[in-house]
């Protein structure tokens, strides 16, 4: 039986200066064996002949593990809630910002409502006050006008009387009086002056005259109540100093005796 003998691989001439270097300078291209080589290797044994579906075996693909399609969907719903929880929380923020400052507004609502509150009654109560007023205004007119009409009357008959009358009482009594030698009476003028200064001395002595209705003369004040004054020689204060007559009672005894 005749052995197999592998040829000999080439003897490789060194490259000449100017040519560039094969890439993979370890693994050279091996020669093709013989027919007959092949035929001999595939009869040595079946090692060499299973090394063939390894080889195709390690380029396949790769198959993933688990269903990831559901995976990737979670992870975009995931981010996309993160998304949508932070514009949330946005206009949450601005939601309690608006309702602090709307917590606010109503505050100052309240207090204006209670100030207009207490406005309100001040201003009914002036009213009030207001038609009382106008009330005795138009009674002060009523009275003023009622007073000058009876003031015109008394004129009238002042009037009426002074020149009829008045006049011819004074005259006689003049002439009589001129009879008498008597000097004759003041004219009505004088007199009537005389009265109303007497009138408005006392009035301002004595305070206003109350009218018959019972309310005082419009323009005039009030009497003032005068405390009473308290006496010298009441028994609840001792006077100071030497008592009344002490003096003019030593010097009488003493002429007296004398």
């Amino acid at each position: 039986m005749q052995h197999y003998q592998p040829p000999q691989p080439p003897v490789q001439q060194p490259p000449a200066s100017g040519t560039v270097a094969p890439a993979d300078t370890y693994n050279q291209p091996q020669p093709t064996a013989a027919p007959t080589a092949s035929t001999s290797q595939q009869t040595a044994g079946p090692s060499t002949v299973t090394a063939g579906p390894s080889l195709s075996s390690s380029s396949a693909p790769l198959v993933a593990q688990g269903d990831w399609t559901k995976n990737l969907v979670h992870l975009a719903k995931t981010a996309e809630l993160k998304k949508h929880a932070l514009t949330l929380q946005l206009h949450t923020a601005h939601i309690m910002s608006a309702q602090t400052q709307l917590d606010g507004k109503n505050k100052a609502k309240q207090d204006v409502h209670e100030q207009k509150s207490k406005l309100e009654i001040e201003r009914q109560r002036l009213l009030k006050a207001l038609q009382d007023v106008n009330a005795d205004r138009d009674k002060a007119e009523m009275m003023v006008s009622s007073i000058e009409k009876e003031c015109a009357e008394l004129r009238a008959k002042i009037q009426l009387i002074s020149d009829g009358e008045y006049a011819a009482a004074k005259h006689q009594v003049d002439s009589l009086r001129a009879e008498l030698g008597m000097p004759p009476l003041p004219s009505l003028q004088q007199t009537m002056a005389e009265k109303s200064a007497t009138y408005l001395n006392d009035r301002r002595i004595n305070g206003p005259v109350e009218m018959t209705t019972g309310h005082f003369v419009a323009g005039t004040k009030r009497p003032t109540v005068e405390e009473p004054i308290q006496d010298v020689n009441s028994p609840n204060k001792r006077p100071r100093g030497r008592p009344k007559g002490s003096k003019n009672k030593s010097k009488g005894s003493s002429t007296e005796g004398a």
